[in-house]
């Protein structure tokens, strides 16, 4: 866990009452949109930014990736959706959960474009195409292997029988969802590409979309019309055990609330989980698992030999700031024996270039997907370019 005096941190920072706070690095966020669509030559690269843009905060994330030309957009829920519109004139924007019943004039009076992904869903749109007398555009979502969303094998032989059923529709885009993209060497990526190309004849012909963050990595074969990555413009390494080709675009850093001096042996936190074996400075940091920090990191998760970190502070200098005791709701403690420069009102770093969420999130059992979109709205998010840039080197 990296150190920082809150009077270098970025202007505001300082005089914000929270206590835990958020870099977002947009410049970074860009910056991946923009490799993943060189990686993606055959067609457009779009942004889902569903969940809040996975815990960044989706309405600046997908502003500045707009302004900066991305013009395809993917959330989950209708009502995300609908948020964004204003922010995204001119550009493709869908929900990718569906249109629940009864949402079609929302789709439409907000140029949302549905995502169909079964009979009954087709059949309510081309309904609406006909009373309507017009075309109607529409995302169909195709299950080649997830068994979650989309139309089902059933379902596709069904309506390549009855291709009336699309009369009135336009077929924007027919799109299906990788199950296995971050494993390479799976078979089911390539049973699933194969299922897709033939779901593809039956249809009438349209532009693809297949590859998410990790199928941007599985090379030319799983290329297609439009990209729609996720994860990895967030800085979650669509690679795993091989170095992360994405910039990171955060940092979290947590503000000391309080700081005290306990005798070796005294316990800290709830049941005492951890006792000292030295007199021990212990300082507690205004964070919790009310905020989305996880309760498993409780004891010395993050101590040395199980996270390297490193100081981010010009002239600091020492070893990692080990977590102690259970994290609580609102609090986390940590020992601050060796750091004796620290006190209230300093900042510890969480999570950042020398503390990656993927290995955050390993050493709670979970992953980095789960931990930023837990990310809890008393974190204050911070946003700007250059944040979260520099690295161990440069810092």
């Amino acid at each position: 866990m990296a150190t920082e005096h809150a009077a270098s941190l970025a202007e505001g920072e300082g005089a914000n009452p929270a206590s835990a706070v958020l870099h977002v690095d947009l410049a970074a966020i860009v910056a991946n949109w923009r490799d993943l669509g060189r990686r993606h030559p055959s067609g457009a690269v779009a942004a889902v930014v569903k969940a809040d843009a996975y815990g960044f905060g989706a309405a600046p994330v997908a502003a500045r990736l707009h302004a900066a030309g991305c013009r395809h957009f993917f959330t989950a829920h209708l009502s995300e959706a609908l948020a964004l519109r204003p922010l995204l004139p001119g550009a493709m924007l869908a929900a990718l959960n569906g249109p629940p019943p009864g949402s079609e004039r929302d789709h439409l009076a907000h140029d949302i474009l549905p995502v169909l992904g079964a009979l009954a869903e087709i059949d309510r749109w081309a309904a609406l195409a006909r009373a309507l007398g017009r075309r109607l555009p529409v995302l169909l979502h195709v299950d080649t292997g997830m068994n979650r969303l989309g139309l089902d094998a059933a379902g596709l032989r069904i309506l390549a029988g009855d291709p009336g059923r699309l009369d009135g529709l336009e077929l924007r885009t027919v799109l299906t969802h990788l199950v296995a993209s971050e494993q390479p060497d799976n078979p089911g990526n390539a049973a699933q590409l194969a299922r897709f190309a033939a779901a593809c004849a039956m249809l009438p012909p349209a532009p693809r979309s297949i590859a998410n963050s990790s199928g941007l990595f599985l090379g030319a074969r799983f290329a297609s019309d439009l990209a729609r990555p996720g994860a990895a413009l967030y800085g979650i390494n669509p690679t795993p055990g091989r170095a992360n080709p994405m910039r990171l675009p955060l940092r979290l850093r947590a503000r000391i609330l309080q700081l005290r001096m306990i005798a070796a042996g005294e316990g800290v936190g709830y049941n005492s989980i951890w006792r000292a074996a030295r007199p021990s400075r212990i300082a507690t940091l205004g964070i919790g698992y009310a905020d989305g920090w996880p309760r498993a990191l409780s004891g010395g998760a993050l101590s040395a030999g199980t996270l390297a970190a490193w100081p981010v502070a010009p002239g600091f200098d020492g070893p990692p700031v080990p977590l102690v005791g259970r994290v609580s709701m609102d609090l986390t403690t940590c020992d601050v024996t060796d750091h004796p420069a620290l006190g209230p009102g300093d900042w510890l770093e969480l999570m950042g270039p020398h503390c990656p969420p993927d290995d955050v999130a390993a050493a709670a059992g979970t992953i980095a997907y789960e931990l930023l979109t837990g990310l809890g709205p008393r974190i204050a998010r911070f946003y700007g370019d250059s944040f979260c840039g520099d690295s161990a080197a440069g810092a």
